[in-house]
């Protein structure tokens, strides 16, 4: 809203310093302080709020050290996040960005999700909580929603770089109509509809969905939504789910969020920005920069819960909170057109993941062979492994975050490594 209004006020008044709102860098900042101000002034009232009606953490007993001491912990956290988000976006975003509109709805549609499952545990006296096949009901609607959006919408597009014996041979026979008072602009096409994206580590290192239907007939090139859309189902699904089974020790999911987020905010920035996209010689999207002020709110949101989640937390996140964040993770990697490093990027939500996948396909088959299931892990997810193995969970976060660190470099590095 603030960037319409200073837009109106630099037009009629020319007002002195308004013409700082129409820079992504600058509202993406103000997003990251004002969200950090609200999740850390009023994360504490939340807080209290949520003590006060009981919604205290149910602990089972697992053998942990420490477990006890986090009974009656307030939950539902992630409420915070969500609040913290969205104001800033509401304030310094263009709302008029098919993007920001996505991310949007994201956050609410996977927090409601999150919301109800924390609720019927709570509320209902039901420890499961959400049916699993609702809560994927729920992550399939919004990929549906999402991926319809990201490929039906005009808005949504690409820009690619004219080949440089295409642009030296129009020069050379006169033709102007790539010779353009940008030197950076003449070197890309006219914006267009495609479903092309990333592959880490490869010289030509574009792929497009659609390739997967052309190979079989060259008109199924216009029917590449069906290859597409499951994809961003899979992707929104198992994201989610490795960031809700990440959340299970103090600043685990918050921390290595974080990190992974902060690297998806760089690539949204470069791949908006006609000039750093050219000389990263990554894919131009149009219209994509403005989704930086979201992740720089969504960042500050997060480093805000920090504040009250690490050890000892007085506040967990909850579905709520795990659940949103997962979602608003993939939604920006599939954005970007960066989904397929999302193995690299969120390689602690992959591990927690398999073990989980790994512990229980094990244990069926031994106890279907064997008569007795054996377990590869003392416990899972794989952060309970080393609980189990007397490992303070302090130490386990911060190996955890140092790990996320290291893959974010990595991440960062596939730019230029191919």
């Amino acid at each position: 809203m603030l960037y319409y209004l200073f837009q109106f006020l630099e037009d009629q008044y020319q007002l002195p310093g308004a013409t700082l709102f129409q820079f992504i860098t600058f509202r993406a900042a103000m997003a990251v302080l004002v969200s950090l101000l609200i999740s850390m002034i009023f994360g504490k009232h939340i807080i209290n709020f949520l003590r006060n009606q009981q919604i205290g953490e149910t602990v089972r007993d697992l053998g942990l050290e420490g477990q006890k001491e986090k009974q009656g912990t307030p939950t539902m956290g992630g409420i915070i996040i969500i609040i913290a988000t969205l104001i800033p976006v509401l304030l310094f975003a263009k709302l008029d960005n098919v993007y920001v509109l996505l991310l949007i709805v994201t956050t609410l549609w996977m927090g409601t999700i999150g919301f109800i499952d924390d609720y019927i545990k709570k509320f209902k006296n039901d420890k499961d909580g959400l049916s699993g096949k609702f809560k994927v009901l729920g992550q399939v609607g919004l990929g549906l929603i999402v991926g319809s959006v990201l490929y039906f919408n005009e808005n949504v597009t690409i820009k690619e770089q004219v080949p440089i014996h295409i642009q030296m041979a129009m020069v050379s026979t006169g033709n102007t109509n790539l010779v353009m008072h940008n030197p950076a602009i003449k070197q890309f096409k006219a914006e267009e509809k495609s479903t092309k994206t990333t592959i880490p580590f490869l010289k030509n290192n574009e792929f497009d969905y659609a390739d997967i239907l052309t190979a079989i007939n060259e008109d199924w090139g216009k029917y590449a939504w069906i290859i597409f859309i499951p994809i961003v189902i899979f992707i929104i699904t198992a994201v989610s789910n490795g960031a809700n089974l990440t959340d299970g020790i103090d600043g685990l999911a918050a921390g290595t969020s974080v990190i992974a987020v902060s690297v998806l905010g760089l690539f949204t920035w470069l791949s908006g920005n006609i000039i750093f996209s050219d000389y990263l010689n990554i894919m131009y999207i149009p219209r994509i920069g403005e989704m930086t002020v979201f992740v720089g709110a969504f960042v500050g949101a997060l480093i805000g819960f920090l504040w009250y989640n690490t050890f000892p937390a007085q506040v967990f996140m909850g579905d709520t909170g795990s659940l949103t964040i997962g979602g608003i993770i993939a939604v920006i990697a599939i954005a970007v057109r960066k989904e397929l490093l999302i193995p690299i990027l969120c390689g602690i939500f992959l591990v927690e993941n398999l073990s989980v996948v790994l512990q229980v396909s094990y244990f069926k088959y031994t106890r279907k062979k064997y008569g007795e299931g054996k377990r590869i892990f003392l416990m899972s997810p794989l952060h309970h492994h080393y609980q189990k193995k007397g490992m303070h969970e302090s130490k386990i976060v911060n190996r955890f975050w140092i790990v996320g660190i290291m893959l974010a470099v990595l991440t960062v590095v596939t730019l230029k490594m191919r």
